[in-house]
């Protein structure tokens, strides 16, 4: 393809984004996608093409073959997981990334790269109120920057172990706390970073699903006295099923008594930083010595671009270092090579969607959609509050209810049989898409709010859709 068949198919492609935006706004396609499994690849041919094949047979493969098995995330029906946006801003930053097709192997490779980053990582700082201690650099996901920070704090644990013997040599099992309502990714972190089953803690959590510090306390206590050594601790801003926000103040203060490496899972409730009157809920943040974000989630950059952001860049860099001589160069003292601030040598500009974005909303407007977003979780929080046999399960504090519909008798695997089901329904009638979660041990339903056009009436409609399929059971 030449610079001329390119400008032709991207200007068709760019329509043809365009126009799915649009119909997705106007809820054309069912939320959930209805394909079932194999249908894709029952369309593909056994093997790669042996010559060129016209674009517009791609272009139209795209439409016939790849559509129909999306799920639409972009939809303003669509309630499920959390928000994955994608503004059209940051699609746009993301395309000129990829047409620049730069590769951030140290500064001198691309010195446009790295400064951006550096700059728009600083400009996300000051829109969350954190203090200029941080530094920022963009991760892939939150799970990589959760991994970085366990890595971090077994070798400031073990004094640098892993140039030695690593864990192996440490005399003493190092442990790991966590909440029972952590991320998966927690877990599997430490997991990855060497700690072991064994010594991973899942500390319970009060009746508003925040970890109890009085718990954590006794944890690490009993740990001390058995010759372990408490190595990390990660607090929640957000977790995955209710949204809760874990007492950081609280946590900070032991994590410092007890000298554990403080990591913040803020991939979702960071977000809502932007608004001064959301920065009570993780008061304590400056007291950790790492902290994650995730702009692609509800502030609206393109996947994927998470926010790691550090209290000690040096302690970082020396963990990840690698400075190889054909990567070595003359400016190398003077610069950041964002190769050491992570685990991938190279990295994608992926600062320029987040640059867009940013710049086309104005921190004005986003705060205003995500102010939206709250609203539209209040407004159903009341709702359902306020109607029999309908009950909120957890607070509400950010843009995620939890809720289950509870008719009179029906109780235990009876009553999950028929949350799954109406659930189900939703799902399956196309006209909004819901996910379900364990809580307590019983099934509930997540409704998720943040999609960039879902508006109020979007919202209403929906309510009205829950009442509508669980008197139809």
């Amino acid at each position: 393809m030449d610079c001329e068949e390119f400008r032709r198919f991207g200007h068709t492609l760019i329509d043809w984004i365009a126009d799915y935006r649009r119909d997705c706004a106007q809820g054309v396609f069912p939320v959930m996608s209805r394909a079932t499994p194999g249908a894709v690849r029952s369309q593909l041919p056994s093997g790669p093409p042996l010559e060129r094949e016209p674009m517009d047979e791609i272009l139209a493969d795209l439409a016939r073959v790849i559509l129909p098995a999306c799920t639409h995330w972009q939809d303003p029906r669509f309630f499920a997981y959390f928000p994955a946006n994608s503004a059209l801003a940051a699609v746009l930053g993301d395309l000129a990334s990829t047409g620049l097709a730069q590769l951030g192997l140290n500064w001198q490779a691309s010195p446009a790269l790295t400064e951006l980053e550096e700059g728009v990582t600083d400009w996300l700082r000051q829109m969350m109120g954190l203090s200029p201690g941080w530094s920022g650099v963009i991760q892939d996901t939150a799970s990589t920057a959760t991994l970085v920070a366990l890595l971090c704090a077994r070798e400031r644990a073990t004094d640098y172990g892993a140039a030695h013997g690593g864990l192996q040599a440490s005399p003493v099992p190092l442990t790991v706390y966590l909440s029972s309502q952590s991320h998966s990714s927690v877990e599997k972190a430490a997991l990855l970073a060497g700690f072991g089953r064994d010594n991973l803690r899942v500390i319970p959590v009060d009746e508003q699903y925040r970890m109890r510090p009085d718990a954590l306390q006794a944890a690490i206590a009993a740990d001390v006295r058995r010759g372990a050594r408490p190595c990390a601790l990660v607090g929640t801003v957000g977790s995955t099923a209710t949204t809760a926000i874990d007492p950081l103040a609280d946590l900070a203060a032991l994590a410092e008594s007890h000298g554990l490496w403080l990591h913040v899972d803020a991939a979702m409730g960071g977000s809502a930083m932007i608004l001064p009157e959301c920065r009570a809920l993780w008061q304590g943040v400056e007291s950790a010595d790492s902290l994650v974000v995730n702009p692609h989630k509800w502030l609206g950059a393109a996947f994927d671009c998470s926010v790691y952001y550090v209290r000690d860049p040096q302690h970082l860099i020396r963990v990840m270092s690698s400075s190889p001589s054909y990567l070595r160069t003359a400016a190398d003292e003077a610069v950041t090579n964002l190769r050491d601030w992570g685990i991938p040598l190279g990295r994608r500009m992926r600062a320029l969607k987040l640059w867009f974005l940013i710049r086309e909303q104005g921190v004005a407007g986003l705060a205003a959609r995500l102010r939206r977003d709250l609203e539209h979780a209040r407004w159903l929080a009341d709702r359902i509050d306020a109607t029999e046999h309908w009950r909120r399960l957890a607070p509400v504090p950010l843009q995620t209810v939890c809720v289950r519909h509870e008719p009179p008798g029906v109780a235990g695997d009876a009553l999950d049989r028929h949350t799954l089901a109406w659930a189900r329904r939703v799902n399956e009638s196309g006209r909004a898409y819901l996910t379900s979660a364990l809580l307590d041990g019983q099934w509930m339903v997540r409704i998720s709010f943040g999609v960039e056009g879902t508006e109020r009436h979007h919202v209403e409609a929906l309510w009205a859709l829950l009442q509508e399929v669980v008197r139809a059971a």
